[in-house]
């Protein structure tokens, strides 16, 4: 659905804030159909991103990764 989102998991190490809000940003804008959405939705569209890059940060302290 979202060609342009990267794979965040990584053997470095989990994805900095900023990857996780850009790849959020990036979903809720395919989503949406938005790029820049109106002022009149503004606040429910910046909500759908923090909540969906919080959700993501969670997933990653959550999941257990297997060496080799």
């Amino acid at each position: 659905m979202c060609r342009n989102i990267k794979q965040l998991r990584r053997p470095e190490g989990p994805p900095t804030d900023q990857e996780l809000h850009d790849a959020a940003l990036q979903f809720v804008r395919k989503v949406s159909g938005y790029r820049v959405p109106s002022r009149a939705n503004r606040a429910a569209f910046d909500a759908a991103v923090d909540e969906i890059a919080a959700a993501t940060r969670r997933m990653f302290r959550r999941l257990i990764v297997k060496a080799g």
